[in-house]
């Protein structure tokens, strides 16, 4: 519990009161509906919690009440005359049962220190609990163990994922991501498809994070997880003045691999914010950033006598049959290796090639100094029968892959190619649009006087336009003592007024007047956890201003989507810059199709307005609901210089 307020709330938002009185209405907060806390004035002439304000500035750049423009710069501290009267507003003490006492509101915290019966006890309670008697006798630690807190472990799906003979990994994801419309193979003005000499390039990167307060949250936003068609945990947003911002090395985008030693790649969204969440002034992570594009030089072939050459023929049945494999290149060693091989692709059944096998020659043609995007147009060329020359050395592999297996195919289609049926790995826990949510109809009896006690956040004014939802259900109000309505379920109606296509302000004035009333029905959407073992995060809610999970927007129904169209241009010769994943598979049916990644220097990164998880739902106004991935990829090569983009975009999960 809070030790100046006596409740429980979490670190950084407001202090939590009983009133004995209604308060007036002008020293209301008009955010929060809650009596003004460290009060702020804008330039305008409003009043708002410092709290309060500073988390809606973090999202808006206008006034909540008039919609001015505005910056948290600009306003300043009340003066003392509204801080007195609201220091001197009438509370009760917080622990009734023992404690009968009321108060000035600026005089409770020195009342449950050195006065209140109640906070005495549940302070002894505290202890008691923290240094438990047997505490002294307990067996002193194994030779060789530590005190220190180990790591959460969470399921491994493997080996590292970087090799350990490189500090920085280097793949190419241009043959791994459909969707990069494989911008190494666009067409020439003649019409040729001619491979270029450059690779789509990421490397892995250590990252040391330093963070004086060990509670304060990194601030930025991510998307993804393996219980989602991303797979991995991929950073949406940066936000500004924060840890992450500050540091600098963090950008959109960027895929997170391991947090302090733990390996993320195959955790859900859920698993992977409480390990972003954990507390500590130093954090450790490794990602995955891309490059860009980046021409290879030739490098002399550094072929060791212990290797074996091995010949291998794969016979495609079909011209568009795709062999299942991952191919890289790596920093400190010309050619192409085989990362991985797709489980069930031709490649696997065959089993004969490995991973980390290098690969010399494709029906003929020298690869030592070649790159995957020219090993994929060798393979996708060919009718049937591909011969690979790859060179081995016993005992050798990666680690775990960088990328989903969902994503991997070195057949990958090139303008003018054929499409490639892209299959994912069988996995039980894999996003399927469903409806996870229950609706519910809240009518409850009440003092006209009487708050509902609850703070909001959301509205179509918000920049992701989300639908207006609750922050949290205080306990002053007559929606606590009823207990329906929880935090996280999204408001759809008041009294028969509808919310879902209000702003924010709109909606707190229609719950402000509704709320006057004898009687209120609310109508709401519930949205219940289907895709992940873990009920809530609240145990690391503390220090973080709350917000709905990325993963809980997923599963609201289509009618409560805020579609936006965006306008990509480019150049004869360039590649849009975006992959996606999803789409129907026979295993899984109708996924939806996301983002996954944005290629630095490419019309959707200097767009600006695509992010990573933000879901396809339409390209030039046709529907995507029901395409495979091989049938939306060619739909977007053929736009030759210019693509609509209709997309849902929700906001991120804040760590």
């Amino acid at each position: 519990l809070c030790s100046e307020c006596g409740q429980a709330h979490p670190l950084l938002d407001n202090h939590l009161y009983n009133f004995q009185d209604e308060v007036d209405d002008e020293l209301i907060c008009h955010i929060c509906l809650q009596p003004l806390l460290q009060p702020m004035d804008t330039p305008c002439g409003h009043t708002y919690c410092f709290k309060c304000l500073e988390n809606f500035m973090q999202e808006y750049s206008f006034c909540p009440m008039d919609r001015k423009k505005l910056s948290f710069q600009q306003c300043h501290r009340s003066s003392l005359l509204v801080r007195n009267l609201l220091d001197k507003l009438m509370v009760l003490c917080p622990f009734r049962a023992e404690c009968q006492q009321t108060m000035q509101r600026c005089e409770l915290e020195a009342h449950l220190q050195n006065r209140c019966p109640g906070f005495k006890k549940y302070k002894s309670e505290l202890q008691r609990k923290r240094n438990p008697i047997s505490k002294g006798k307990e067996d002193p630690p194994a030779r060789g163990e530590t005190n220190t807190p180990k790591d959460p472990e969470v399921p491994s799906g493997g080996p590292s994922l970087v090799a350990e003979s490189s500090g920085a990994a280097v793949v190419s994801l241009g043959t791994a991501e459909p969707g990069l419309v494989n911008p190494a193979f666009e067409e020439t003005e003649e019409g040729e498809n001619l491979p270029q000499r450059t690779s789509l390039v990421a490397e892995t990167t250590t990252i040391e994070i330093h963070r004086e307060d060990p509670e304060e949250e990194l601030g930025m936003r991510i998307v993804g997880g393996k219980d989602t068609p991303l797979g991995n945990i991929v950073v949406q947003e940066v936000l500004r003045d924060s840890v992450i911002a500050a540091d600098g090395r963090i950008a959109p985008g960027d895929h997170i691999l391991e947090v302090n030693g733990v390996n993320i790649s195959s955790v859900t969204h859920c698993q992977a914010v409480s390990f972003l969440r954990h507390p500590g002034p130093v954090l450790h992570l490794m990602v995955l950033q891309e490059k860009g594009f980046s021409t290879r030089t030739a490098q002399q072939d550094s072929t060791s006598t212990n290797r074996e050459v091995i010949h291998v023929t794969l016979v495609k049945r079909d011209r568009s049959e795709p062999l299942g494999i991952k191919l890289i290149r790596k920093t400190d060693e010309a050619g192409i290796f085989i990362l991985d091989l797709l489980e069930g692709g031709l490649a696997a059944k065959n089993g004969k090639l490995s991973r980390n096998d290098r690969v010399l020659s494709i029906n003929g043609q020298d690869l030592r100094q070649g790159t995957p995007e020219a090993a994929a147009q060798i393979i996708q060329t060919t009718e049937s029968r591909v011969n690979f020359v790859i060179l081995r050395q016993p005992g050798v592999q990666l680690g775990e892959p960088v990328e989903d297996g969902s994503t991997s195919n070195s057949s990958s289609s090139s303008n003018g190619g054929s499409p490639v049926h892209h299959r994912r790995r069988p996995d039980h826990n894999h996003y399927r649009r469903k409806s996870n949510y229950q609706k519910k109809t809240v009518a409850i009896k009440k003092e006209p006087k009487e708050s509902l006690g609850i703070t909001i956040g959301g509205g179509r004014d918000n920049k992701n336009k989300l639908p207006i939802y609750v922050t949290s259900v205080q306990p002053i109000g007559c929606l606590f003592r009823d207990g329906r309505i929880k935090r996280g379920d999204v408001l759809l109606s008041i009294n028969g007024i509808d919310l879902t296509h209000l702003n924010y302000y709109e909606a707190v004035s229609a719950l402000k007047s509704n709320a006057a009333s004898h009687s209120v029905t609310l109508k709401a959407l519930e949205i219940l956890s289907l895709n992940s073992p873990e009920p809530s995060l609240d145990i690391r809610e503390q220090g973080f201003s709350w917000s709905p999970l990325w993963i809980t927007w997923l599963g609201l129904p289509s009618y409560l989507h805020f579609c936006q169209d965006v306008v990509l241009s480019k150049g004869n010769l360039e590649s849009w810059g975006f992959s996606i994943v999803g789409g129907f598979e026979e295993s899984k049916g109708n996924q939806p199709f996301f983002i996954k990644t944005i290629v630095p220097g490419t019309p959707a990164f200097r767009d600006r307005k695509l992010k990573c998880g933000d879901e396809i739902v339409a390209v030039n106004g046709v529907p995507a609901i029901g395409m495979s991935n091989s049938e939306l990829i060619p739909m977007l090569k053929e736009q030759r210089n210019k693509v609509t983009l209709t997309v849902v975009s929700w906001p991120g999960s804040l760590v």
